[in-house]
């Protein structure tokens, strides 16, 4: 049960059509051919111009077929976990589709109904299994009660999906997150030679058949280049056999398609070998996920506060499920302004959180930012971090906004750092309580 969704094939000013790469596999004859001995979906689901249609009759499918699924998932962390709160809101609608064999009227998409007609036959009893499992007090793992024959989860939990594992492993009740490979639009780099590792253990092994690597050598814990040169072409690249254990790259590939020393934009560490080749971590993209001055707080740095900070409210039962951050830079001085939307472990609602945890968790941020950011606060050129709790379903709202403008919904990461007008206006009116730290960082 493979979460899969296209983008509109586009044609560019000189005639040549432009897709996805998604897309372009999903429109292959060969793959067509093996869609359905190998996966849940039906081609029509998966092309179906409507994301939410397509969802909704993806995760339908997957569950009439429940006994025949062996894995489920998505290209993104992100994408699973967005399907499966989709199901936490709309199982009582998709039970009645399998009792009475007829897909909702929500679903107006013809080929959508017609792959419904193939497979749908009313299923009371099997309707009436699913509906006692649904509802109940906790969704905590829910994946294995509802798909028994699954032996994990199949999804990039890496990078900006990092945050995403702890719910996600709420949800799957100890299947195991499996990263398999790493790719980017510019190239397939390498693949996961222990795939049940924890998520946060995952190394990759780079391939040099699939393109020709070099790297760009990075200040050990900073997005800069080792050697501070005017200008930054005159850096020597160093190439796949000669970078170092305990070191941070940019990734540089060379392709066959004509990319020459083309900068990926993503910051690699390496962890060790396999034999000899190196294996790396995925640490960051090469970019500022949010700075007021003359600080630079990266998207890794802004991940490892977010984490300590939410340690606070582990024992209290509630589960930070998504987060985003920006520069608030409309007074003097400026200010990080962090969105948090939580839940409770058990139940869809969050009650409200104590006010003195949540000023505590603006503290244990500002604690935990680099050297810098504290100087600055310390002498009042930063002002005090602010978190804004938002309302269930904030961070599903910024998802559809940049899934309507464009943006693939299994492709689809949340920014770290927001500088749309219109998603911060978006994610901005939907904050029920703002909390200020309340001191300057030791």
């Amino acid at each position: 049960m493979q979460l899969m969704f296209t983008r509109p094939v586009i044609k560019t000013p000189s005639g040549l059509s432009a897709a996805s790469v998604t897309t372009t596999i999903y429109n292959d004859n060969g793959f067509r051919t093996i869609l359905p001995k190998l996966y849940t979906n039906h081609i029509e689901t998966i092309f179906c111009p409507e994301p939410e249609q397509s969802l909704y009759c993806q995760l339908l499918f997957g569950l009439i077929q429940r006994d025949e699924v062996v894995m489920l998932g998505s290209l993104f962390a992100s994408t699973v976990l967005r399907g499966l709160k989709y199901l936490e809101s709309h199982w009582q609608e998709m039970c009645s589709d399998i009792k009475t064999g007829q897909i909702s009227h929500r679903i107006t998409d013809s080929g959508c109904r017609n792959a419904a007609t193939s497979i749908m036959k009313p299923n009371p009893q099997l309707a009436n299994l699913i509906e006692s499992l649904c509802n109940c007090k906790s969704w905590e793992g829910i994946v294995r009660k509802l798909w028994p024959k699954a032996r994990y989860v199949g999804c990039i939990c890496t990078g900006v999906m990092r945050q995403y594992t702890a719910e996600l492993e709420f949800y799957c009740g100890g299947l195991p997150l499996v990263s398999t490979a790493y790719a980017c639009s510019e190239a397939a780099c390498g693949i996961n030679l222990e795939p049940l590792c924890k998520p946060s253990d995952v190394t990759y092994t780079l391939l040099p058949n699939l393109a020709y690597f070099e790297f760009l050598p990075m200040k050990n814990g900073h997005a800069e280049p080792i050697e501070m040169r005017s200008n930054i072409e005159d850096i020597e690249p160093v190439d796949l056999v000669h970078v170092k254990p305990g070191h941070r790259y940019e990734l540089l590939v060379t392709t066959c398609a004509g990319l020459y020393r083309y900068k990926v934009g993503d910051v690699l560490m390496v962890t060790g070998f396999h034999n000899n080749a190196p294996q790396f971590q995925f640490v960051e993209r090469q970019n500022v996920a949010i700075s007021v001055d003359q600080e630079k707080t990266s998207e890794a740095d802004l991940f490892k506060a977010v984490t300590e900070a939410k340690a606070l409210l582990d024992p209290l039962g509630f589960v930070l499920t998504d987060y985003t951050s920006y520069a608030d830079t409309s007074s003097t001085p400026g200010h990080y302004v962090l969105f948090w939307e939580l839940k409770e472990k058990e139940g869809n609602h969050c009650k409200e959180v104590d006010p003195k945890v949540m000023v505590e968790c603006c503290s244990r941020m500002e604690e935990s930012l680099q050297y810098t950011y504290k100087v600055y606060r310390k002498n009042n050129i930063i002002a005090a971090l602010e978190i804004g709790v938002v309302e269930q379903g904030s961070f599903e709202a910024l998802m559809d906004y940049y899934v309507s403008k464009g943006a693939s919904l299994s492709q689809y990461k949340r920014p770290s750092c927001i500088t749309s007008k219109e998603a911060l206006k978006i994610i901005d009116s939907r904050v029920i309580g703002k909390f200020f730290s309340p001191k300057s960082p030791v």
